[in-house]
């Protein structure tokens, strides 16, 4: 079975790759390399002992999509390939609507003009906006607070009409909560160009000493110490969902939607309390302003991923703090150390 996984050598992607390999999949990677490492493609050959084709395409070249799917007989898509930073997105809105949404649909032409109709696609919680309470189930109502998470809404209605009106599709829709940690081996993590966007490759970078302090965006939520809370996930289990997904989407035709999260949630200061007293470092912080577009509390049901999927996350919040600062110490200065 042979499975094209777009975004290949970003984070989530590359950590797929290794699982999709490790349980017999073929893979074929593609990715624009606009914000992640062709170096990820390398330590994934070396951890895994396998080979896979790569290929430096970019969604929005529909020609280039269109001849790899005359080259290969794809049985289906992970689609990972996307900008992702909130703050970004608020202020690059056109970039995201342009990047995401319209190289989702060139995708989606190419796959159904090969008759490719399985796909897994990576959402976001950022598509429940701001719930009013949790934790959020599937069937909560949907908004965006901000563009980002605005495309992921708009390319969650653009699969279902897709399923609609053609019953041959079968789509997976995973609402990821909040992706960290690192593979085990410490060879591949979160490798963030410049300033990092997310929480703990900003940590790790404190801790590693690349940058000085680490900036908590506001610590007036309400929430029990102040700082925003989230549902931490092990970037490992989150793939593995990705595999059960792809088994449910092979047995199944129409759109089905799952959280993939922890069901728990661990706010700004917990997960820089756990951090410091797994890795023994001591992480500087300052409060500054809120971030454009973010809310004060999100964590998931993940009830349907497990009874449905037969999946759960079992990594706890100490591993994904253990990992995510393996990767870090092992590859100061990213995948660039190697290079």
């Amino acid at each position: 079975m042979t499975v094209l996984v777009t975004g290949g050598a970003g984070y989530i992607g590359s950590h797929a790759i290794i699982e999709l390999l490790q349980n017999g999949y073929n893979v074929v990677a593609l990715d624009n390399l606009s914000n992640s490492d062709k170096e990820s493609i390398k330590k994934v050959k070396e951890i895994t002992g396998k080979n896979f084709s790569f290929y430096q395409y970019d969604l929005l070249d529909y020609g280039k999509m269109r001849s790899l799917f005359e080259k290969y007989n794809f049985d289906s898509v992970i689609h990972f390939a996307g900008l992702k930073a909130v703050g970004e997105s608020v202020e690059l809105p056109i970039d995201y609507y342009y990047n995401n949404v319209s190289g989702t649909i060139n995708l989606c032409r190419v796959m159904d003009e090969f008759e490719v109709t399985k796909l897994v696609f990576s959402s976001s919680a950022t598509v429940y906006g701001d719930p009013k309470t949790v934790p959020i189930y599937e069937t909560f109502p949907t908004s965006a607070t901000n563009p980002y998470g605005r495309t992921k809404l708009i390319i969650e209605e653009i699969l279902k009409d897709l399923s609609y009106s053609n019953m041959k599709w079968s789509i997976a829709i995973l609402r990821y909560f909040n992706p960290i940690g690192a593979h085990h081996s410490g060879r591949i993590g979160e490798n963030p160009k410049g300033e990092p966007n997310n929480l703990m490759p900003y940590i790790t970078q404190v801790a590693v000493g690349k940058r000085e302090k680490l900036k908590i965006f506001g610590n007036d939520y309400n929430t029990h110490d102040g700082t925003g809370v989230r549902d931490y996930i092990h970037v490992v289990d989150l793939v593995k969902g990705h595999l059960k997904a792809l088994e449910y989407i092979n047995k199944n035709t129409g759109v089905e939607i799952f959280n993939l999260g922890t069901g728990k949630g661990y706010s700004v200061l917990d997960l820089v309390k756990t951090f410091s007293k797994v890795t023994s470092k001591s992480i500087p912080y300052e409060i500054v302003e809120r971030r454009a577009g973010d809310i004060a509390v999100c964590y998931a049901n993940s009830d349907k991923a497990r009874e449905v999927l037969d999946w759960s996350a079992v990594k706890k919040l100490e591993d994904m703090c253990k990992d995510a600062w393996k990767w870090q110490v092992e590859n100061p200065n990213g995948y660039k150390s190697e290079q």
